[in-house]
């Protein structure tokens, strides 16, 4: 099979619910560290296939496989050199309809992730760019003259460190990259790069993918006239995006993104994925400051994206019952009618397991309150095992950003190395080679067939708890009414025209005991350790304790 000859026959047998996207469970793959198939120590599209039926197990809806396009890797894949190819590295295109053909086998959904906002530097369209001001694809990319100084065209910060300029003396101009150097951003003023972009999209829609997780989708446009970045006051400030020692963190990024041009485009993809019978895209937004804002902006309607990736709950600070309410509340503010995608995890962010400290018992409850959240949800590899973050040394490291800013910033290998299916050898069952980067100390005891073989793990308890979402349609499309904190406790109603269920969750080590909803209400979820009211009409919640509870009509 080419490039050139998609496998239409591939589209998934359950493509018929348009809103499948709503409320559902979208497992993450960062294909070179699930599972080598080939013993050269980096994970592939086959291996994926090797593992769908643990994805299965789970009662997952969506895989979402992080970039495997080909790419010179100075990014691991974000960086993109090919956009309708798969690098060598990874496998075929072949390999990938295989890939979706065993995942619409076992009724999941496949998701790809989609790098628009910019290209690699070995791109065919940046090498044809850079070479002169006035071949065909000279404004594909975004380029400024030095000021009179010969110093960038203005202030602008990548967020890998540094200034977002970089000089090409070919052109004797700048160009932007919001990232790496090697990484520069597409201009999407030029109507030409949409239609290619787009048409890029067609591509892997036509081999049957099933939607897209958009990257970094607030970056699209930059500011024509290239308008200098104001200052952010330090208090407004925080770490949610880059690490707080970047100096990126010092500018309210108004002009080299979030700009308003961007809907426009989404309307342009969103018309594309509606070509398709269930196609859907989440979009990454990627702003400390005007995140939910944008959230609210680029989901509103039926033209623009379906959801948007929130990063409220992926930031170092402590997940408390006070912070989820305020969160819902902003988004209620902002996205009415919008949907969020929520994650705890993902491979740009240290486990939150290690983030937040959690102990067993906390473990549990949370997998269990991201299950009860109103939106999608998201969970990484490895999440359902309880790993944490991978401690590695300098000399392991092969993220450019942990390079960068080592040691008050390490990186994010350590939520990015392999995936521990086995504990008898080094390196987990994931490949019979050195694997590219160490497998965690302590992530052996914690695989997939160790937990398997034991009733208690917590492996069984995201099965459990992803299944017990599922089975309530109050979960998975209902409203979220009454959200308030007694303390600890975080609290709401789920609300569906065929179901209310109340939902508790002591988020402390502390039992304790607060008022039960009014109402006659049944208790649910005994397998998650739910409790129920007491005969006084109380509640007494356990430390690290849920209750579940259905209105009695």
């Amino acid at each position: 099979m080419t490039k050139m000859e998609p496998l239409k026959a591939a589209q998934s047998p359950h493509a018929v619910d348009k809103d499948w996207w709503r409320g559902a469970v979208i497992y993450q793959i960062y294909p070179r560290s699930y599972q080598d198939s080939n013993g050269d120590g980096i994970g592939d599209l086959l291996g994926i296939v090797q593992r769908m039926p643990h994805i299965a197990s789970l009662g997952v809806d969506a895989i979402w496989i992080s970039p495997f396009f080909t790419s010179p890797m100075k990014d691991f894949g974000y960086d993109v050199s090919d956009y309708c190819d798969v690098d060598p590295m990874f496998g075929t295109l072949a390999d990938f309809d295989s890939l979706i053909a065993a995942a619409h086998a076992f009724g999941l959904k496949v998701m790809i992730d989609l790098v628009l906002s910019h290209t690699s530097d070995q791109h065919p369209w940046f090498v044809e760019s850079r070479q002169s001001r006035d071949n065909p694809k000279a404004a594909w990319y975004v380029w400024a003259d030095p000021k009179p100084d010969g110093t960038p065209p203005n202030n602008w910060l990548s967020i890998f460190g540094g200034p977002a300029w970089q000089w090409d003396a070919r052109r004797e101009q700048y160009f932007l990259h919001n990232f790496l150097t090697s990484q520069p951003d597409l201009n999407f003023h030029c109507e030409e790069v949409q239609r290619a972009l787009l048409d890029a999209a067609r591509f892997w829609l036509d081999r049957g993918v099933d939607g897209f997780r958009l990257d970094t989708i607030n970056f699209y446009f930059a500011d024509k006239d290239l308008r200098d970045n104001p200052a952010l006051p330090p208090e407004a400030r925080n770490a949610t995006i880059a690490p707080s020692v970047n100096p990126y963190n010092h500018q309210e990024h108004i002009y080299s993104k979030n700009r308003p041009e961007n809907l426009a485009f989404l309307e342009r993809l969103r018309a594309v994925l509606d070509e398709y019978p269930a196609a859907t895209a989440v979009g990454e937004v990627g702003d400390a400051q005007r995140g939910m804002d944008l959230l609210g902006e680029y989901t509103s309607g039926d033209d623009r994206v379906h959801m948007c990736y929130a990063f409220e709950f992926l930031s170092p600070e402590p997940l408390t019952a006070g912070r989820v309410v305020e969160t819902m509340q902003r988004l209620d503010i902002a996205a009415p009618d919008g949907w969020a995608c929520w994650a705890f995890s993902n491979h740009d962010v240290a486990r939150h397991i290690s983030r937040w400290d959690l102990p067993p018992a906390a473990q549990r409850l949370y997998a269990t309150m991201l299950m009860a959240l109103r939106g999608s949800v998201c969970i990484y590899q490895g999440e359902e095992l309880g790993l944490p973050e991978a401690d590695l040394n300098f000399e392991d490291l092969q993220d450019p950003y942990g390079l960068e800013f080592w040691p008050e910033y390490k990186g994010r290998d350590g939520c990015r190395t392999p995936m521990v299916w086995e504990a008898d050898n080094q390196n987990g069952g994931f490949s019979d080679a050195r694997p590219w980067l160490p497998v965690g100390h302590d992530h052996l005891h914690r695989a997939v067939v160790a937990q398997e073989d034991d009733p208690a793990a917590l492996l069984h308890h995201y099965r459990r708890a992803i299944g017990f979402r599922r089975s309530h349609p109050a979960f998975l499309k209902g409203t979220n009414d009454r959200l308030a904190n007694d303390g600890a406790v975080l609290r709401f109603v789920r609300s569906h025209p065929e179901q209310t269920i109340f939902c508790a969750f002591n988020l402390s080590p502390d039992p304790t005991i607060i008022e039960m909803e009014p109402g006659s209400w049944t208790p649910i979820g005994a397998e998650l350790g739910s409790t129920g009211p007491s005969a006084d009409g109380k509640l007494h919640l356990g430390p690290w304790q849920p209750c579940f509870a259905i209105r009695i009509e």
